[in-house]
């Protein structure tokens, strides 16, 4: 669940297009909902059903392209993140990896980070993302 930022008119159901800086699609309260992340607090619903935890990869669409080639052409190892439940927030957020992926380095930091969180998880470190996530609400890359 998230709010609706976007119209409905331009939507890109396959997430094909990633949302940009200054794109036409978001709505003027969307873009005050992205800029300050409230657009995400309705995803506090998916982690009481049980379809979401706080920390995690973060959920892409199937269609997500980094460079013009779907998240998986660029780099296999892709589908590992999905070897837990996707997050409200993650390292790679934390780290700056969020935004746009018009370059595959976009993806790829994003994806290292992800394994990277995988392969150390502990609850201290979800702890520590937490904590870090509130640092990066208001993020440049938040649009």
């Amino acid at each position: 669940m998230k709010f609706r930022s976007m119209t409905v008119e331009q939507s890109d159901a396959t997430g094909h297009t990633s949302t940009k800086r200054d794109d036409n699609r978001i709505t003027r309260i969307g873009r005050i909902l992205r800029k300050t992340s409230i657009d995400e607090l309705p995803q506090l619903f998916n982690v009481l059903k049980g379809d979401m935890s706080i920390v995690g990869p973060r959920p892409h669409a199937l269609g997500s392209r980094a460079a013009d080639k779907l998240f998986w052409e660029v780099d296999e190892r892709y589908w590992y993140r999905h070897a837990a439940k996707p997050g409200l927030t993650g390292l790679a957020q934390v780290r700056g990896y969020r935004g746009a992926t018009v370059f595959e380095d976009d993806l790829t930091n994003r994806l290292q980070a992800d394994l990277e969180y995988l392969d150390h998880w502990s609850i201290l470190k979800d702890m520590w993302i937490i904590l870090l996530t509130t640092r990066v609400i208001f993020h440049r890359n938040a649009f």
